[in-house]
């Protein structure tokens, strides 16, 4: 193995590794892929991990320069087919495998930078902010899933964007109180959540039901080597969605939602069940 082998191979590995660390669940649903793609989808977790850290995590720094410098980075990778920062080289391999358009990364380096400075958002600037910052993630997997096939990619377009529409959704509500007391965030327009309605959730919910539904008719024509992930995936958020739904709105303020161990485990055993005898 030549160095600029060697080099590629760790950064993937960096990859991988990093997704195993911050997303157990995530992982888990990854390794129902089919071997060859289980490292590209990790690489574009990576990346979008890299990002949500600057904008959420370091607090200290100069959120706004670190960001602007990692989007440079990023397109000098994509560029010249090469980055020192591991994370990078191996996302910008995985961008030009599988011809991933720059619009979608540039979309989701947006949205990011709407957290820099967004703190209430109008309908406009939600559907723009959701589109960017979960929406295009699936449609970048998407490419990959599909393998170049562009009728395949545009067939199953819409049902991607509502699958990462409905997951950033409940991840709004799953962390309404961190958003707002850590970060003075209100995602939903119009929303008031001191306190909140239950008309109001009533009609997030409503609208998080419209697109999981949507969007499982189209994991159902996935292709096999990637469809048990993304149920998995899927069934994980839809309990998820359920233990919201059942709370009173002033419970939501209170608490984190979350899926335990041994239910991810039950979750995991009845998407396969639900594969192998072709209910899905």
């Amino acid at each position: 193995m030549s160095s600029e082998a060697l080099y590629t191979s760790f950064s993937k590995i960096c990859s991988v590794e990093l997704t195993k660390a911050y997303s157990t669940s995530f992982y888990v649903g990854i390794r129902m892929f089919s071997k060859p793609l289980r490292q590209p989808i990790c690489a574009i977790y990576g990346f979008v991990r890299l990002a949500d850290e600057i904008v959420d995590t370091f607090h200290e720094k100069d959120k706004r320069s670190l960001l602007n410098q990692f989007r440079l980075d990023t397109i000098s990778a994509i560029e010249q087919k090469i980055s020192m920062n591991p994370i990078l080289h191996s996302f910008q391999e995985t961008v030009n495998a599988y011809q991933i358009p720059f619009d979608l990364i540039d979309a989701f380096l947006k949205s990011m930078e709407m957290d820099l400075e967004q703190n209430i958002y109008n309908s406009e600037e939600f559907e723009k902010y959701v589109y960017g910052s979960a929406e295009v993630v699936g449609l970048m997997c998407l490419h990959v899933f599909t393998n170049g096939n562009k009728s395949e990619y545009l067939r199953l377009e819409m049902y991607a964007k509502s699958l990462g529409s409905a997951f950033q959704k409940i991840n709004f509500l799953r962390d309404l109180r961190s958003d707002y007391v850590e970060r003075g965030r209100v995602y939903f327009p119009g929303l008031n959540i001191n306190p909140m309605t239950l008309e109001s959730k009533l009609e997030i919910e409503a609208e998080i039901k419209k697109e999981f539904d949507h969007a499982l008719i189209g994991i159902k024509q996935l292709p096999k080597s990637v469809r048990l992930g993304v149920y998995v995936a899927y069934t994980y958020y839809l309990n998820l969605f359920k233990k919201i739904k059942s709370a009173e709105p002033s419970i939501i303020l209170s608490k984190r939602f979350r899926v335990n161990n041994f239910h991810k485990c039950v979750l995991l055993f009845r998407s396969w069940f639900n594969i192998q005898l072709r209910f899905l």
